[in-house]
C-alpha cells in the first residue's frame, strides 16, 4: 500500500527541487487516470476532492476510492481533502480515511484564519495525517477577486498554525482557463524569505508552463492544484467519444475511450514539475 500523508511527499520535493501535482479529481474516472499516469512517470500523485467532487460523492465514498487506488498502486498516493471549510468537513474527511486536510479560512480575518487553521493542524497531527492552510485569497476567474498574500502574514501563518503547507496568492487564480499573465515571483521570493514551510499554489491550470517548471525546480513552491487544464482534456475527450458513434449509449463503453487521452494529458503536466535530476 503506497498511501502518504502530503508532508511525506512535500519535503522530499523541498529539499530535492521539484514539485508535486494536486490532481482535481470528480470521479472514478478521472482519478483512476491520474494514478496510471503517475505510474507511468514514476512520480507521486495527489488525490484532491474539492467541493464540486464533494457535492457528487460523499466523502466516505471517496475516501474508500482514493485508499483503494492507493492500495493497487506503485507510487505514493496522498488522500487530500481540498477546500475544507469547516471543522465538521475536515473531521468527516479524516473519518474516512483522507491522509491530508487542507482548511481554507482564507475569507477569515487574519487572526481567526490563524486559530481555526491551527485547529485544524493540531485535530490532523494528532491522527498522524497533514494539514494545508492559505493565507491571502485565490480569487476566481470571472468571479472574486484575489488578494494577494502579505509575506509577513504568511511568516506570522506559518508559524502559529504549525501547517505542512501553506497555500498563497500570488497572482494565481482558480478555474483559469488560458495561460496568460504569471505569477508575481518577487512576492514569491518575499514569502520564501520569511518561512520554510513548502508553499502551495491552487489554480495552476492558469500558470504558463514554462514557468511551472521554472518554480517547481528553483523555489519552495512544492504543490501546483491542477484542475480545469485536466477538466478540459477529460470533456474533449468525452466528445470525441460520443461522436464517434452517436449509436453508442452504455456509458462504460463510452467512459471507456477517456482513459487513454486523460492519461497522456496528465503526463504531460507531471513532466513539468520534475526536478532537474529526474529529467
Amino acid at each position: 500500500m503506497t498511501l502518504v500523508t502530503l508532508a511525506e511527499v512535500l519535503q522530499p520535493a523541498l529539499r530535492e527541487g521539484h514539485a508535486v501535482a494536486g490532481l482535481v479529481t470528480l470521479g472514478w474516472e478521472d482519478m483512476r487516470a491520474y494514478v496510471a499516469a503517475a505510474e507511468a512517470e514514476g512520480v507521486p500523485v495527489i488525490l484532491q476532492a474539492g467541493p464540486s467532487c464533494r457535492a457528487h460523492t460523499p466523502l466516505p465514498i471517496l475516501g474508500k476510492m482514493f485508499r483503494h487506488l492507493a492500495q493497487e498502486a506503485s507510487v505514493p498516493v496522498v488522500a487530500h481533502l481540498d477546500h475544507g471549510y469547516t471543522e465538521q468537513e475536515c473531521r468527516e474527511a479524516l473519518d474516512s480515511g483522507f491522509t491530508s486536510l487542507m482548511f481554507d479560512g482564507s475569507r477569515l480575518p487574519l487572526s481567526d484564519n490563524i486559530a481555526q487553521t491551527a485547529a485544524i493542524a493540531r485535530m490532523a497531527h494528532a491522527a498522524g495525517i497533514s494539514c494545508e492552510g492559505e493565507i491571502g485569497f485565490v480569487g476566481y476567474s470571472g468571479g472574486e477577486t484575489s488578494a494577494g498574500t502579505d509575506p509577513q502574514e504568511a511568516a506570522r501563518f506559518a508559524e502559529e498554525t504549525g501547517v505542512d503547507a501553506m497555500a498563497i496568492s500570488v497572482g494565481n487564480v482558480h478555474l483559469q482557463e488560458n495561460k496568460e499573465g504569471g505569477l508575481d515571483e518577487a512576492r514569491i521570493r518575499a514569502i520564501e524569505a520569511v518561512t520554510e514551510v513548502p508553499l502551495v499554489i491552487h489554480g495552476g491550470s492558469g500558470v504558463p508552463l514554462s514557468q511551472r517548471t521554472a518554480l517547481a525546480r528553483g523555489s519552495g513552491i512544492c504543490k501546483f492544484n491542477i484542475g480545469t487544464e485536466l477538466r478540459m482534456a477529460f470533456g474533449a475527450a468525452l466528445r470525441a467519444a460520443v461522436n464517434d458513434d452517436p449509436a453508442r449509449f452504455d456509458r462504460v463503453a463510452i467512459l471507456k475511450d477517456t482513459h487513454d487521452p486523460l492519461v497522456e494529458a496528465t503526463r504531460r503536466v507531471l513532466r513539468g514539475f520534475r526536478g532537474e535530476s529526474q529529467c
